[in-house]
């Protein structure tokens, strides 16, 4: 999806209207400051009900002031901002919740849950009405939910930070033009801060050796912040450990062992208020393998497993730009994530059913589609089947990639380009 859109972005600017192209200036409608909408998302596997908790003033938006508009189509979630009394369309972004995949889950089948939600955006001047829309199972969006708010409204909390100790990893210039990291300590204790520091600046060094990040280095800012924990460690549920920490984390999510989340998303987002971010980190103080990423959610790793820095990368694949998991073999919990009659819509997975808006024009006219799992096509771009948890029916595009196994520590073309993409996209 994103490669086409790519290639096709010069035809694109000559055709569309030029109110499609140029949005209202960012001042027309916002702040500096941000505005923080906290809720609940609960059901079961076939339904979703949202329940508003609060909403908070927070300062520093660090996002473009340009790009407002998420043209992508990425993320099984969507906000939408409009003006209230134009009816206008002033911002969005796409996103993915942990709860979609606890849907997935057969606990769903059993029971509902609710899980802590967060989403930010520019500080209203004005009303506005926020919609929040999921994707169904054939692509497409419906609202879930919709709220008129009024910027003035007394109980939008405005309250001071928490004065968390922060450290600049790196720093490249103004957040609104740069893509901003806030990397949060969880499982460490008071006197373990210089080795979080340490840790955080040793992956997001790794972070930096790999393309396109290599590449684009100089458009991110990285900060690290002192978040101290009682007790050191994580929650190992399946094996009876359990760890007093800040953010509450636990390996075991959905019973599987290497799964590592956080469902505190009050308290994540409460810590990182104190700077501008777009993307938020948590590493956890643990040698164990694990971690997990969410698209414009949160992403979460361990620090001191061998693996760590692959592993570190990998989730930031998923949070950052949205890459599916292109491994089939691995323990998960997932029951039929995929629909294989439509495409997926992140941009390393294709069903083949419109493989046009997908790779289909990076692959060279000798290499066979779908393409055979054989050393012939090991460096080549292809259609493999196998991917999104499945060893039929979903394919990407290359035999191995950072978004697959540990085995290499790059990105695949694919994977590459929609990254790059993306950093091209929120540092206007």
């Amino acid at each position: 999806m994103a490669i086409m859109m790519k290639f096709l972005f010069p035809i694109f600017l000559l055709l569309a209207p030029i109110s499609d192209l140029c949005s209202q200036p960012y001042d027309t409608f916002f702040t500096d400051d941000v505005f923080r909408f906290d809720y609940l998302l609960t059901g079961d596997y076939a339904s979703v009900t949202l329940f508003p908790q609060e909403s908070k003033m927070e300062k520093q938006w660090s996002g473009s002031h340009n790009a407002l508009i998420d043209k992508s189509n990425f993320g099984t979630y969507r906000f939408q901002v409009y003006d209230q009394q134009a009816g206008e369309l002033i911002f969005s972004k796409g996103f993915s919740p942990l709860f979609q995949e606890w849907q997935a889950t057969p606990e769903a089948k059993q029971m509902s849950r609710a899980f802590y939600q967060v989403i930010r955006f520019p500080f209203p001047k004005k009303p506005i009405t926020l919609k929040i829309e999921k994707r169904d199972s054939s692509g497409q969006f419906g609202v879930v939910y919709s709220q008129n708010i009024n910027p003035d409204n007394y109980f939008i909390i405005r309250e001071r930070t928490h004065n968390v100790p922060i450290e600049k990893l790196r720093y490249s210039g103004d957040p609104a033009h740069k893509i901003d990291i806030a990397i949060l300590a969880e499982g460490y204790t008071l006197d373990e801060m210089d080795k979080f520091v340490n840790d955080a600046k040793r992956l997001t060094d790794s972070l930096f050796t790999i393309n396109p990040f290599l590449q684009f280095s100089d458009q991110f800012n990285v900060y690290a912040l002192r978040t101290a924990s009682t007790e050191s460690g994580t929650d190992i549920p399946g094996e009876y450990i359990y760890r007093n920490t800040l953010f509450n984390s636990l390996f075991y999510t959905f019973n599987i062992s290497r799964y590592l989340t956080i469902s505190d998303m009050k308290t994540v987002c409460d810590m990182a208020a104190e700077v501008p971010w777009d993307q938020l980190i948590v590493l956890v103080n643990s040698s164990r393998y694990g971690g997990g990423g969410f698209y414009n959610s949160i992403n979460v790793c361990t620090s001191d497993h061998k693996l760590s820095p692959n592993v570190f990368v990998h989730e930031f694949g998923h949070g950052f730009a949205g890459l599916a998991d292109e491994y089939y073999t691995s323990e998960v919990t997932f029951d039929d994530y995929y629909n294989l009659k439509v495409e997926p819509w992140e941009s390393n997975l294709t069903t083949l059913v419109n493989f046009d808006v997908k790779w289909k024009r990076l692959i060279d006219s000798a290499t066979p589609v779908p393409t055979p799992r054989t050393g012939k096509y090991e460096s080549v771009v292809g259609a493999f089947e196998g991917g999104g948890y499945r060893s039929k029916g979903i394919f990407s595009p290359m035999e191995d990639c950072r978004m697959k196994s540990n085995i290499t520590t790059n990105f695949c073309p694919v994977c590459r380009m929609a990254i790059e993409k993306i950093i091209i996209e929120n540092t206007k």
